[in-house]
Order: structure tokens, then C-alpha cells, then sequence
């Protein structure tokens, strides 16, 4: 039968095989009458529909031609031509699909089936008794054999002596043949019995199913994800239900997932389990247990079996399999569900060691950044943070804004650092300066004597890890920009005090939109012992705004071209006039993910500190923007202040 590359071809190549298998009998080539043929079962000719219906599928998906579907009874052990009368002996069933496409190869294998592709010819190789394809010179052809079981009572076989016996040949001898059909209502068919085929199914696909487990559950992280998988392995092909435990950390037993072929009796099922479960860190695999009540809608029983998730020495929990109607399960079924058992164990135990080391990550990544930020009067800050580690939320940049001592002190101190690396010793010595500035802060050192006392300690450091650890252990360099706030209540900004040791330099945008540098560059923090830094100071006047940035924003790439050449950070910032601090933070974020399509390869920090206007005198909360004081027109030169009343000197 030839179809047309459609989208109703499977539905016509099914009707074509149900109706050839329905009839009894296979067409012939010539048109001619065919000789009787023996019945075909319901199951078998299910199988076919199936199977067919998944090769035309894929013949039209990715052959692209038009399909020829040809369908004939057989009793040899491959395809013969199409439409050829079968001999004496077992006969099977044989369909073959030809596409007109040979250049394109099938795909069946395990890589296929990775790639969403080839599932089916897994069909195809778990039901069908033989299966081929033949490459031709303009076409190519995939073939199947399907052949009713041995033993098995198919519709329209007779239960008299002579069905079972040749002359002179004793039943158990005599080879198996079909009558033809008489035209009499034939008795129904005795049930074929469940348990050969699953048994046959152990044996045919049970490597199979487990390398598909394996490749299911590696690489799942979360525990519960990993029972959930174990269960929809296990239902309906290993069991008819089954429900798994997991350990908790005080040693008991937690149910985690239930699954049952009748969704109707999962509730049932999952009470019964939670009032029985099994004892917390079993050894023994395959452990007959008790019949759960309501386990099954009909109440016929049946058999359980109990498998300890052990790996590495641990029990992580259990899995309970039910399967109605049996009295004891096969010994292939049982070492199958203890290979996925152990499976299941195996991906337990990474999820949790994953999750344990994610805890320990999260708890010493949440005491590297400050939790919150102060608020300082006058002015309007925000702060944008994105590590470029995936799952982490600290990596070698770092913030932080706090007041430098009491209410009455009335200064404040902002900071933003970059330490060389990603790793996590950076991230380690993200922690140790941050909370190093805040000490010294706080001890009343001024910028320069802060930068001075925190170059020392990372130098000294660096050359305590590279004698100790030798090369690989070098020095690590730190970025930092670091400056005080002293806001002026009445006239409205601050007095700022600010210092750059080898970071992009802080921009300052007036209200009218200029644009320029408010620090000087300087070397790096660890470089040298023996540094020196200056600092600058400048008036922050209401309405202005301070951008303060990391190199993931300054160096963000497009080819050859950075973000910052030609100023471009300064033309980003320049366009925010007008915007309050949050704004200001988004716009530049939003500038440097746009700067390129791909993924940002760096750590970004920005930190905007905006003066805020101050109305007039006897202003209120409705006071007309227009009318609050303006920041002055012109702007002293940048100078390096004298120190603080109580400032240690160097």
C-alpha cells in the first residue's frame, strides 16, 4: 500500500495492517484468491498497529517521501517478498515500511534515544521477535516480525486432541499448527499468563531499561526528584505499585512518593503505607512484605517486596513493589528491581551530598555581603548584584554601605571591591576585606590610612600563602573603591571623600548632565607593601549623582570592543538625567546586558549614591520639584582633604 508524506499517512497505515491481520489473511501480488490463513490474536495484531504506526511516523518525518506499507504471514525467521504465502509451521506476522530516502540512516541507538530521537525503534526492538532495515539503491526498508507466544491459546485455536497432536506424534512433540477457521462462534481465548511475559520482558529488555535508568537519574539534585523518577521507572514495568521512603536526619522514615497503575487508589494506597512503614536502616535486599490494604481496587492481593536504598554504607531509604494477582514474583523481576534499587540509591546519595554542600555554600555566602543596606539621610542609594558563578550568590566582587560609628558621628562609609579570580578562595577574601574596612572604619582611620593598613594585610598575606603553597598558591590582588559621606543637613549633599586603588573610576553626573571622573587611578590593593594612596574630595551636591562599577560593567565585550572604549559608560550614564538611584542602577545593568548577546562572563556590581534635592524652607510634601534648591553652577577642583579630628596618622 503506497501513502502520500501526510500527516494522515500512520492513521491510513494503521487501518491498512488492522484490516489485513482482521481478515485472517494476508493479499496476494496478483490480486488472485489466497489459500485460508490462520487466525491472527487481538494482542498480536495490537502490537503491529502500534509498531507500524511509529515507522511511518518517523519514515515521514524525517525520510520526507512517500511510504510503501506491505504486510504478509510468515514462517521463516526473516522478511520474505511482500505478499508471499506462508509455509507449513508457526506462522508470524511480518510488516515492512520502505521510504524512498536511503541517504538517511536510521537511528536507534542509545545516543538517538539521548537526543529525543529513536524511541521507535525501542518500541520496535522490545516487541517485535526480529527486526531489520535493508539499504537499497533508491530506497530503504524497515521490517519487523511479530509471532505469537509459545504456548500461548490464540483466538480461533481449537482445544480438541487433534489441535495438539500429528498422526503418530505424541502433543508435546508434535509441531504447532493452525486449522482453518471454522465458521462456528469460536470460544473465547484463555488469557495469556502474565507473568511469562514479563519474565520475557527481563530477560529481552531488562539491560536496556536499566542503562535507561541510569541516564534518568544521573545528574538529579534534589532528593524527592530522584523518588519521584524511582517510581515512574518501576510503574507500570516492574510493578503495579510501588512507594518509596526516604531517611530523615533523625533517622526515621519518610514517604516521599507513591505511584499505582490506578491513579484512583493512590490515596488509599499512600494511607496504608504511612502507617506501616518499614524500619530505618535495613541490609537486606528483597524482603517479602505484608499485603497493604486497599493496595488494589478489586482486593485480589498479591505480592510486595522491599528493597533498602543502600549506597556507600548508608541506608537512604526504601522501596516497596506490588504486584497483584501473583503469588510470588519472579526471581528475574526481583534482581531487576535490585539493580534499579540500587540505582536509585546511587543518585540519592550524590543529590544529598549535593544538597549538603550547597547549605554549607549558601551559609558562608550569606556573611560575605552585608544583609542590608544603611540608609543615609539625604540621599537615595541602590545597589545591582549578579555573581557569574550559576547557583551562587556571592562571588569576587563585593559592597557594602554602613554608618562609621554612632547616630551623633553623622558619617558614612561606602565601599565597592573586585578580587582577582572567581573561585572560591576569592570569594574567600571577598569576606576577609569587607569586614577588614568595616574595622577599620570604625577605628576612625581616614581613606588613605585605610587603604594603606589593607594594602599591608592582603601584601603580608600573599606572601605567607606563596611560601607556604609555592607558586600556585601566588598572591591575590584586590580592586577597591572606598570613600566617606558627611551630608550637610542644612544646605543638603556632603562633604565626599574618595579613593580609587586600581578599580574603574567613579563617574559624578550633575543635574545639567556633565559628566566626569570624581577620583584619581592608583595601583592595586597586594601589589606592593610599600604603597601609598590619596585621596580626593569633592562636594556631592543635591541632585547629583555618584556611579560607582566593577570591571564586569567597564570590560563588558563585543568582539574586540568593550563597553567603557570611548567613554561609552559615561554616554550610558549621561542619558540618566533626571532618574533616581534605582533607575540610574537598571539603565546600566540593562546597558551592559545589551552590549552583547551572549552571557556576561564576569562578576557586576554597580552602586549609585544620588543627593537628593532639599526643598525650601516652609516646603512640604507638595512642594513643586521646580522650586527645591538647585545645585550649584559651578564646582570647586577636587582636593585631597586634611585629616579628621582623630584620624591616626602614617
Amino acid at each position: 500500500m503506497r501513502l502520500p508524506a501526510n500527516e494522515l499517512a500512520p492513521s491510513a497505515a494503521r487501518k491498512f495492517v488492522r484490516t489485513a491481520l482482521t481478515e485472517r489473511g494476508a493479499p496476494t501480488s496478483s490480486g488472485a484468491a489466497s489459500a485460508p490463513q490462520p487466525a491472527i490474536g487481538s494482542r498480536l495484531a495490537d502490537d503491529a498497529v502500534l509498531l507500524v504506526s511509529e515507522l511511518v511516523t518517523n519514515a515521514i518525518m524525517y525520510a520526507g517521501t512517500d511510504v510503501e506499507v506491505g504486510c504478509h504471514l510468515d514462517s521463516g525467521p526473516g522478511p520474505l517478498a511482500p505478499f508471499a504465502v506462508p509455509g507449513p509451521g508457526p506462522s508470524g506476522v511480518v510488516v515492512e515500511v520502505i521510504d524512498h530516502n536511503p541517504s538517511r540512516a536510521v537511528r536507534g541507538g542509545k545516543d538517538a534515544w539521548r537526543e529525543g530521537r529513536g524511541r521507535g525503534l525501542q518500541l520496535v526492538r522490545a516487541l517485535a521477535e526480529s527486526w531489520g532495515v535493508i539499504y537499497r539503491h533508491s530506497e530503504k526498508s524497515v521490517w519487523f516480525r511479530l509471532e505469537p507466544a509459545r504456548g500461548a491459546t490464540e483466538p480461533g485455536a481449537s482445544d480438541d486432541t487433534t489441535a495438539g497432536h500429528t498422526a503418530g506424534v505424541p502433543a508435546e512433540d508434535a509441531p504447532h499448527r493452525h486449522e482453518p477457521p471454522s465458521p462456528e462462534i469460536l470460544p473465547p481465548s484463555r488469557p495469556r499468563p502474565r507473568r511469562g511475559r514479563t519474565a520475557e520482558w527481563v530477560d529481552r529488555s531488562g539491560p536496556t531499561f536499566l542503562a535507561e535508568a541510569g541516564e534518568l537519574l544521573a545528574g538529579q539534585l534534589d532528593e524527592d526528584m530522584v523518588a519521584a523518577i524511582a517510581g515512574q521507572l518501576m510503574v507500570p514495568r516492574l510493578a503495579d505499585w510501588c512507594g518509596v521512603w526516604l531517611t530523615t536526619e533523625s533517622g526515621a522514615m519518610r514517604l516521599s512518593r507513591v505511584w499505582h497503575t490506578d491513579e484512583r487508589c493512590i490515596g488509599a494506597l499512600r494511607q496504608a503505607l504511612e502507617n506501616d512503614p518499614p524500619p530505618a536502616r535495613l541490609r537486606t535486599t528483597g524482603i517479602p512484605w505484608p499485603w497493604p490494604q486497599n493496595a488494589d481496587a478489586a482486593g485480589a492481593g498479591g505480592s510486595a517486596l522491599l528493597f533498602p536504598l543502600v549506597a556507600g554504607g548508608s541506608c537512604h531509604g526504601a522501596v516497596l513493589l506490588g504486584r497483584k494477582g501473583v503469588s510470588q514474583m519472579t526471581d528475574g523481576l526481583a534482581r531487576l528491581a535490585e539493580d534499579v534499587a540500587r540505582r536509585v540509591a546511587h543518585a540519592l546519595a550524590t543529590a544529598r551530598h549535593y544538597t549538603k554542600q550547597a547549605t554549607i555554600s549558601r551559609a558562608l555566602q550569606r556573611r560575605q555581603l552585608p544583609e542590608s543596606l544603611a540608609e543615609i539621610p539625604g540621599f537615595d542609594t541602590a545597589i545591582v548584584y549578579e555573581p557569574r558563578g550559576e547557583g551562587q550568590t556571592v562571588g569576587g566582587d563585593f559592597y557594602d554601605l554602613f554608618p562609621m560609628g554612632d547616630i551623633e558621628d553623622r558619617r558614612w562609609c561606602f565601599l565597592l571591591g573586585d578580587v582577582m579570580g572567581h573561585d572560591v578562595e576569592a570569594m574567600s577574601v571577598t569576606g576577609l576585606a569587607r569586614h577588614l574596612v568595616r574595622l577599620l572604619a570604625r577605628e576612625g582611620h581616614g581613606v588613605e590610612s585605610l587603604l594603606g593598613r589593607l594594602n599591608l594585610a592582603l601584601a603580608e598575606e600573599g606572601a605567607e600563602a606563596a611560601a607556604l603553597g609555592g607558586e600556585q598558591a601566588g598572591p591575590r590582588f584586590l580592586s577597591l573603591l572606598y570613600g566617606e559621606l558627611e551630608p550637610d543637613l542644612v544646605e543638603g549633599g556632603a562633604r565626599c571623600t574618595i579613593a580609587s586603588a586600581g578599580h574603574p573610576l567613579p563617574l559624578l553626573l550633575s543635574a545639567e548632565g556633565d559628566v566626569e571622573p570624581a577620583a584619581d587611578p592608583q595601583l592595586l590593593l597586594g601589589v606592593s607593601d610599600s604603597a601609598e594612596f590619596h585621596a580626593n574630595t569633592f562636594h556631592l551636591a543635591p541632585g547629583e549623582t555618584l556611579l560607582c562599577v566593577t570591571d564586569g560593567v567597564t570590560e563588558r565585550r563585543r568582539g574586540n570592543r568593550q563597553l567603557d572604549d570611548a567613554d561609552g559608560l559615561a554616554e550610558v550614564l549621561r542619558g540618566c538625567v533626571g532618574m533616581g538611584a534605582k533607575a540610574v542602577a537598571e539603565r546600566v545593568r540593562q546597558a551592559a546586558h545589551d552590549f552583547d548577546a551572549g552571557p556576561i562572563d564576569d562578576d557586576l556590581a554597580v552602586m549609585v549614591i544620588e543627593a537628593t534635592p532639599v526643598p525650601l524652607p516652609g516646603g512640604g510634601p507638595g512642594t513643586d520639584p521646580g522650586t527645591a534648591r538647585q545645585p550649584p553652577r559651578t564646582r570647586p577642583p577636587r582636593t585631597q582633604p586634611p585629616p579628621y579630628a582623630g584620624e591616626p596618622t602614617t
